[in-house]
C-alpha cells in the first residue's frame, strides 16, 4: 500500500518515517496525523469483501500487512439486527464485545503489533484505562515483543486480570488517566519503545475504521441513517467517520451515515470543544464518570474528532451516568448484548435521541458496542441487587409452580 501522513490541523504532509507520530509544527495534541492513501490507484468492488472475514480483508486500506498468527481473529465481529427496539423498525448492534480481548481496541492493537514487528522494535507500550492495554498485551503475547503497560490504579479488575495473565509489565499508577498518558509518553520516548497510544500513533485509527467497513459489508451495503458510538479520546468516532467516508469516496456506497459521538456528562470535553467551533482548541477538563473507558478529561484526538464531525455531518451528545447504567440492563434484557458502561453509552445516546424525536421509527440506527460487560461488573452490580435464598425458601416460593 502507498500512503502519506497529513496533519489534521495544519494540513502539512509527511512521509511515513518509522519514528513519525505527530506534526512537528502543531505538537502532540493538535498535530494528530491522518493516513492518506493513493485512492486513485485503488479499484475496489463490493465483491472483494465478505461479511464473514476479519479486518485484514481490507488490506488495501491498511498501513501494514498481516505478520502474526492471530491476525485472522481480529475484526469480523457480528452485526446483529433487532426489530421494534426502542420503537424503531430496525436497530443494528455492532458487537465488538465478543472480539479477541472482548474490546473494540483489538482493531488498533493488532495494527500496533504488526507495525512494531515490521519496523523491528523489541518493546511496545501504551497508556490506557484498561481496554487498550489488555488488547495490546494479549495481541502481543505470542510475539517476541515485550509489552509495557501504564494504567490508572483504578483500572477495573477484569481488565487488570487480562493484563497480568498475558505477561505484560503492568504499572498501575495512583493518578488520573490523563497524567498516566503523559508519563507513558515521556518514558516510552526516552526508552525508544514503539508507541500504541491513542491519537499519538496515526496507524491505530486505521484498524478501528474497519468497523465502519464491516457495518456496510455485513448490512449488504445499506447505509444506516445513524451510527452511535461512545467517545473518550475521540479516536474511535474519528475512525468510524473516516471509514464511512473512504467507502463512499471509493464508490462502494453513495452516502454517509450521521455518526453520533456519545459522551458521559461528567467527561464531555470533546463535545464542549466541538460546540465552541473552529478553530478547534483542545481544553483539559476534570473527568468523572462511571464509564471508565471514556473517563477522559484531556482527549488526545479531539481535533481530529471535531474536524471530521464538522466535515462529515457528525455530532456529539451527552448522557448521564444513570442513563448509562439503565442502558446496560435494558440492552442486555432486550437484546442479550451485555456491554460495559462505555459500550452501553452508545445505546443510551440512541435512546435519548429517539425520545427527543431526532430519530424517526423508520430510520435505521446502528449502535457500536465497544466492550463486554464482564470486563467491568462493579459498575452495574450496585444497580442490580441480588437476594440469596436458603434451600427451603426457594422450595416454598416455587411450591405449586410448574416448570
Amino acid at each position: 500500500m502507498t500512503y502519506h501522513l497529513k496533519c489534521v490541523n495544519c494540513q502539512k504532509t509527511y512521509a511515513p518515517d518509522p519514528d513519525r507520530y505527530t506534526c512537528d509544527a502543531c505538537g502532540d495534541l493538535k498535530g494528530t496525523l491522518e493516513v492518506v492513501y493513493d485512492y486513485h490507484r485503488l479499484h475496489l468492488k463490493r465483491e472483494d469483501f465478505s461479511p464473514y472475514e476479519g479486518l485484514f480483508q481490507f488490506k488495501d486500506l491498511l498501513p501494514v500487512g498481516s505478520h502474526t498468527s492471530i491476525d485472522e481473529a481480529m475484526g469480523g465481529t457480528p452485526l446483529l439486527e433487532f426489530e421494534g427496539l426502542l420503537g424503531l423498525d430496525r436497530v443494528l448492534i455492532k458487537h465488538d464485545g465478543v472480539g479477541f480481548s472482548s474490546s473494540f481496541k483489538d482493531r488498533a492493537s493488532i495494527m500496533a503489533v504488526n507495525k512494531a514487528l515490521e519496523l523491528g522494535y523489541d518493546t511496545v507500550y501504551c497508556a490506557s484505562t484498561g481496554n487498550a492495554a489488555s488488547s495490546l498485551a494479549l495481541a502481543a503475547a505470542h510475539t517476541p515483543l515485550k509489552t509495557v503497560i501504564f494504567v490508572p490504579a483504578t483500572i477495573p479488575k477484569g481488565k487488570l486480570t487480562q493484563l497480568l495473565v498475558a505477561g505484560a509489565q503492568v504499572l498501575p499508577i495512583k493518578t488520573s488517566y490523563d497524567e498516566v498518558f503523559d508519563i507513558s509518553l515521556k518514558i516510552g520516548r526516552e526508552k525508544g519503545w514503539y508507541c500504541r497510544n491513542s491519537a499519538i500513533n496515526p496507524y491505530l485509527l486505521e484498524g478501528k475504521k474497519t468497523a465502519a467497513f464491516e457495518i456496510l459489508v455485513q448490512n449488504h451495503y445499506e447505509v444506516p441513517d445513524f451510527v452511535f458510538v461512545s467517545v473518550g479520546d475521540g479516536t474511535i468516532v474519528s475512525a468510524l467517520m473516516k471509514g464511512f467516508r473512504e467507502f463512499r469516496d471509493l464508490g462502494l456506497v453513495d452516502k454517509l451515515p450521521r455518526v453520533v459521538g456519545v459522551q458521559a456528562e461528567g467527561a464531555a470535553a470533546v463535545k464542549h470543544v466541538f460546540e465552541r467551533g473552529e478553530p478547534f482548541e483542545p481544553v483539559a477538563e476534570k473527568a468523572d464518570t462511571i464509564a471508565d473507558s471514556i473517563s477522559v478529561g484531556n482527549p488526545r484526538d479531539v481535533v481530529k474528532a471535531c474536524t471530521f464531525a464538522r466535515a462529515l455531518g457528525g455530532t456529539f451528545i451527552t448522557v448521564t451516568d444513570e442513563e448509562i447504567l439503565k442502558a446496560i440492563t435494558e440492552m442486555a434484557a432486550t437484546t442479550g448484548v451485555f456491554a460495559e458502561p462505555a459500550g452501553a453509552t452508545a445505546y443510551a445516546g440512541l435512546k435519548t435521541m429517539v425520545q427527543g424525536g431526532e430519530v424517526a421509527p423508520d430510520q435505521l440506527a446502528c449502535v457500536v458496542v465497544t466492550g463486554n460487560g464482564l470486563k467491568d461488573i462493579d459498575a452495574v452490580r450496585s444497580s442490580t441487587p441480588v437476594t440469596f435464598y436458603e434451600v427451603d425458601q426457594v422450595c416454598q416460593m416455587m411450591k405449586g409452580e410448574t416448570t
